[in-house]
């Protein structure tokens, strides 16, 4: 990176300015210059670095410090960012600041001076400095003070700023000319204090909606980490923690085979002395259960079953007890209540999804047991509070202000430095206005999971005031506002098929051993579909996730669809195959019905059908006519009578005559072969016996004529 120093003369003039410096906030930022010739707002990273591919261009950004403090008359010292993202060098050039004496009204002409470029007032220029020579592809930045004293005696205020360059040309066959605007604006403040207080959500969604596994744990917290980069973003701020006790309980329910790293991570949250509590778990939104009307909150199911006894140590034997009747040492598992708990955690606060009425309040004090402190945005609000302590209908609200929150949570998802400086600029004039009616701010930074650690730590080292505690804002003695009462209606309906589905699975689940392996998991997945973070996007792909989750698992267990079966013998088994698509064993009942009575079967079997697989069950069956075709229907319960996938019926054909008639035949055969065998031996008989006559009549004759002779 290429840096300029400003000149001599203005290094002389700083040095006397910055003798005066005194209580102004000045924080700068950019607008992206991406039209030759002209000048345009400001995009996101991922719009910039899209362009860029796109339609290579010169940018111009402006940083004035963020959290640097001056003196209205003194200097503002600076710095221009010029990136040369095309492939042809560019020439040395001049880069010009103006500022506007007139400040912005408020927060809406803040909007459209940043975002549309939009003011009324003229601008005066303070400052001009040259620019060097930049290769193609590379940055330079330049240094600059300007001298504020030629605008006069500047009040409290946000005033617009600008930067230009002027007199720069590429090195291509046209000749290029380059002229980019950056805007910005200065924040001047006032004697009193602004104290501002800034919530940071700590989330982490696994990718089968329940408890994070060994490995995404791993990853989560390795040293490069999500979960590490945010925790080391917010250490030694006074960032206020709002965490999901999903993640502890994550953690924990592994036992022995969580990572070493995600073991010290709790750990390591749970030391922290910064202001910390815990959303509902799996961010479940609170004002959803309410207007769907419940009269319970939902809470994390019962995590025991989802233990693993082998990840845990054993208990150790009493030593004064041995020999064969000692006790066997058995795992030592957690008592369900902790697995989810963060030490230090501050109570009774509800951060939920805007749009809430005074019953919803009221409800939440049910829910939790206690007086309840719901955290909302402040265009909640009939009129802006005059204080971020209110009350509501009796209840207690901390008021965190929308347009500065809305600019700190997109800061945060921004890694390019001068993107972020943009929103940092826009949040420091937003709470300039916001602190106008009470001196302490409360900025709620969006549900994200993806939010840059630098600039998380950026704008919490900027912004977040280590004066401001939970406890005292709690303390603090309330305003009176009344709440726009315009709640949604399309989470609460879905929320309420989302529990009819988790019923029907309830009622299947009774063909486990251990119901809670299936209904766990799935009471976990509800609660992350109605999570706070869940844009209407996201949460109407969620609500469809859960309703094709349902169907697939009372689907999983059912009778495959039998073939045709003939039967040649009058009594035999029936062979029918039990799908079986859920990892564990099921218990169920198989019922079978004949569609003609003169064929017995047995009307019940019970089964044990393996997990991931088909059983093969051998129903016996009697025929108590010769032949015949009859229609079997077969169907499954649970063992407590809970129809179980659909009436599956096999047509089987009986040839049970065939058998006589097989053995009718094979005795005639037999009855024959003997027959003939016996009509052979008697003539074989015969026959040798006049063989023998025949011998003994010619021997008779031989001795006759010997005796003649």
């Amino acid at each position: 990176m290429t840096a300029i120093s400003p000149r001599d003369g203005s290094r002389q003039r700083a040095r006397r300015l910055l003798s005066r410096l005194a209580a102004v906030l000045v924080v700068g930022s950019l607008a992206l210059g991406s039209v030759a010739l002209g000048s345009a707002p400001a995009a996101s990273a991922a719009d910039d670095e899209d362009a860029a591919a796109e339609d290579p261009t010169v940018e111009l950004s402006i940083s004035a410090g963020t959290g640097a403090r001056i003196d209205a008359a003194g200097p503002l010292v600076g710095t221009v960012t010029i990136v040369n993202r095309t492939e042809s060098a560019l020439s040395a050039g001049t880069t010009s600041f103006e500022v506007s004496p007139s400040p912005l009204a408020d927060g809406a002409a803040l909007d459209a001076w940043l975002d549309e470029g939009v003011s009324s007032g003229e601008f005066r220029t303070v400052a001009v400095e040259s620019t060097p020579a930049i290769d193609a592809g590379a940055t330079a930045d330049v240094s600059t003070v300007a001298d504020l004293t030629e605008l006069g005696a500047l009040a409290p205020g946000v005033y617009p700023m600008l930067a230009h360059l002027t007199g720069v040309t590429a090195d291509d066959a046209d000749g290029t000319v380059w002229n980019p605007t950056a805007s910005s604006v200065l924040v001047v403040t006032g004697p009193e204090a602004q104290s501002v207080g800034v919530l940071v959500p700590v989330t982490a969604t696994p990718e089968d909606g329940a408890l994070l596994s060994a490995k995404e744990l791993t990853e989560l917290t390795s040293p490069d980490g999500r979960l590490t980069a945010e925790l080391d973003a917010v250490t030694g701020t006074a960032a206020i923690l709002a965490v999901d006790p999903a993640i502890a309980a994550s953690i924990r329910a592994l036992g022995d085979r969580a990572p070493t790293t995600a073991v010290d991570w709790i750990d390591a949250l749970e030391r922290l002395p910064n202001d910390v509590f815990a959303l509902q778990f799996g961010d479940a939104d609170l004002a959803v259960q309410s207007q769907a009307g419940l009269e319970e909150q939902l809470t994390a199911p019962d995590l025991t079953a989802l233990l693993q006894p082998a990840d845990f140590p054993l208990s150790t034997p009493s030593p004064t007890r041995s020999g064969p009747d000692a006790p066997t040492p058995e795992p030592q598992l957690p008592p369900e209540s902790t697995l989810s708990e963060i030490s230090g955690v501050h109570g009774g606060l509800v951060w939920p999804r805007p749009g809430i009425t005074p019953d919803d309040l009221a409800r939440f004090d049910d829910y939790l047991g206690e007086r309840t402190t719901t955290i909302l945005p402040s265009t909640s609000f009939e009129t802006v509070p005059p204080a971020t302590h209110v009350e509501v209908a009796g209840h207690s609200v901390l008021v965190t202000a929308t347009a500065s929150s809305a600019r700190l949570s997109a800061a945060a998802e921004l890694a390019d430095p001068s993107a972020v400086e943009r929103d940092l600029a826009a949040a420091a004039g937003h709470l300039f206005f916001e602190t106008r009616a009470t001196p302490t701010v409360l900025v709620g930074l969006e549900r994200s999971e993806t939010r840059s650690p630098i600039a998380l730590r950026q704008l919490l080292t900027a912004f977040a005031s280590p004066a401001v505690r939970l406890s005292g804002l709690q303390a603090a003695k309330p305003a009176s506002a009344s709440l726009v009462t315009t709640a949604d209606a399309t989470r609460p309906a879905a929320l309420t098929t989302m529990l009819d589905g988790e019923a029907r699975m309830r009622s299947f689940s009774s063909v486990l051993e251990e119901p809670a392996l299936l209904m766990a998991p799935e009471r976990i997945r509800m609660l992350r579909a109605i999570a706070v973070g869940l844009d209407d996007d996201g949460f109407t792909a969620a609500a469809a996730d859960r309703a094709d989750h349902v169907r697939d698992v009372l689907a999983s267990v059912a009778i495959q669809r039998p073939k045709p079966v003939q039967l040649i013998a009058a009594a035999a088994p029936l062979p029918v195959w039990v799908r079986n698509d859920l990892p564990w064993p099921v218990h169920v009942m198989l019922h079978s019905r004949p569609s003609d009575p003169r064929l017995d079967i047995a009307s019940t079997t019970r089964v044990e059908a393996a997990g991931d697989g088909a059983t093969r069950v051998d129903v016996p069956i009697t025929a108590r006519v010769a032949s015949g075709q009859v229609d079997v229907e077969f169907r499954l319960t649970s063992p407590t009578g809970v129809a179980i996938g659909a009436v599956e019926s096999a047509e089987v054909t009986l040839r049970a005559d065939w058998e006589g008639i097989g053995l009718g035949i094979g005795g005639g055969v037999i009855a024959l072969l003997l027959v003939f065998g016996l009509i052979r031996t008697v003539r074989r008989k015969r026959h040798a016996a006049a063989d023998a006559e025949d011998a003994a009549g010619t021997t008779d004759t031989a001795d006759v004529a010997k005796e003649s002779e």
